[in-house]
């Protein structure tokens, strides 16, 4: 694994995201209490003996160039390294990146110097446990240009990935990126090709494109030059490399693997890590860790509590409330009297002073954390959010969207999403 170089794609905006990226990129948004995103697919790097990865990114990269400082620090005696590469202007290009391709293009200069014989092309916001080892193999043993890592999927969300078809030897003969209507039915093929039994194969009848790609040096860099206008990987590199004859294979991946970017996609991805008795990812793999930034805070404090089916990040300290089915980020603090269902608390960055709590008793500001008698219930409170007394954060109307910016939320598929550092005052119904 030692001529395999890792690049990750930070992605752009992160619309679909919003408001959890208003203030950090994509790879930045916290996870399961403790983690963010851009942990994910570094760990499988360094569980897969690659140390070599870059992080290409342009938006609101301050909090992830920091996460990823702070965590992945490898021996002076390697040549391992993470590092962010942050979209710049040169001479030569004097725009931000246009896509997954130009963003790669636009660090070509950098990433040649390295002798690598192959590019892994990750991406920063999915949750999958995988040994690229055997992708990278895989790669090796069939002489391919190009090889996708590929799921079976169902009619359902087959028009949100790039779609393929292949033939007996895995070779891809028909590329179509997140077609719809007639388009998207020419892309039903006979999955059992996968492996899949003929019931699996009628439930799974697409073969979808994961967005990790491994490409030969040589390939990756002809394509990128030849084709300059050419701006994502997936709708014009790789289906003009299956046009021109190159070899483009799919490697099959049987594990979990989730898409988490969306807010929805995000939300029951992380509720799905409390279930018993196995959640369909765990974090308690001793054979290939997730790693993240060691924090060094005290154990969490619960005083006369009652939690059930839920996740409870380290520092936080509860009094006298119920959560049920929740996940609770770092530094949480919950007061007496409060109940919390099937939401994800992302916590704080810093526990305030004990004097600063103390004099908020006597005037109108909000603590940080949930303060006493509140209810939430389905939603995302992202961190350092000050939620005042008798506060109801329930979606009473059931209302699927709607933007509250100047109010500190928002709601996005029924999920209410309060801001980072937002202030809901005491008494607020949402």
């Amino acid at each position: 694994m030692k001529k395999v170089l890792a690049i990750i794609l930070g992605g752009g905006a992160g619309t679909r995201l919003y408001p959890l990226t208003k203030l950090r990129a994509k790879p930045a948004v916290p996870v399961a209490g403790k983690y963010r995103l851009i942990d994910i697919p570094v760990s499988n790097c360094i569980n897969s003996e690659i140390f070599k990865i870059y992080v290409l990114t342009q938006f609101n990269s301050a909090s992830l160039n920091r996460h990823i400082a702070r965590a992945y620090n490898f021996s002076g005696f390697s040549e391992g390294f993470v590092e962010v590469l942050a979209a710049q202007q040169t001479p030569e290009n004097p725009n931000w990146f246009q896509g997954t391709a130009d963003a790669v293009r636009q660090y070509i200069w950098l990433l040649e110097e390295w002798d690598a014989e192959e590019y892994l092309i990750l991406s920063g916001d999915h949750l999958y446990r995988m040994d690229y080892r055997e992708f990278v193999q895989r790669h090796r043993e069939t002489g391919a240009d190009i090889t996708l890592s590929v799921i079976p999927i169902d009619d359902r969300r087959a028009s949100d990935f790039g779609l393929m078809k292949i033939d007996q030897s895995g070779r891809v003969i028909d590329f179509s990126e997140k077609p719809k209507g007639d388009a998207l039915a020419k892309m039903r093929v006979d999955t059992t090709v996968l492996g899949l039994s003929p019931e699996q194969a009628q439930l799974q009848p697409y073969i979808a494109s994961m967005g990790i790609y491994v490409f030969k040096k040589e390939v990756l860099i002809k394509l990128l030059r030849e084709s300059l206008e050419s701006t994502d990987f997936g709708k014009e590199i790789i289906p003009d490399a299956a046009a021109k004859d190159y070899n483009v294979q799919a490697y099959l991946f049987n594990g979990y693997w989730e898409d988490i970017g969306t807010i929805e996609a995000f939300y029951d991805a992380n509720l799905a890590l409390t279930e018993q008795p196995q959640p369909p990812f765990s974090f308690y793999d001793e054979q290939a860790p997730i790693y993240t930034r060691a924090r060094y805070l005290p154990p969490t404090k619960m005083l006369d509590c009652k939690i059930t089916q839920s996740l409870i990040g380290e520092g936080c300290i509860l009094k006298n409330c119920r959560i049920e089915h929740s996940v609770l980020g770092v530094r949480s603090r919950v007061e007496s009297g409060t109940i919390i269902e099937d939401s994800l608390i992302m916590g704080a960055d810093f526990y305030q002073p004990a004097v600063e709590r103390q004099c908020n008793l006597f005037s109108d500001e909000v603590a940080v954390g949930i303060c006493a008698d509140t209810i939430i219930r389905r939603a995302i409170i992202d961190k350092n959010a000050r939620i005042g007394q008798n506060v109801k954060i329930i979606n009473k109307d059931n209302v699927q969207e709607a933007d509250r910016e100047s109010q500190g939320f928002y709601i996005r598929s029924g999920i209410v999403v309060v801001l980072k550092n937002a202030v809901i005052p005491d008494g607020t119904i949402i």
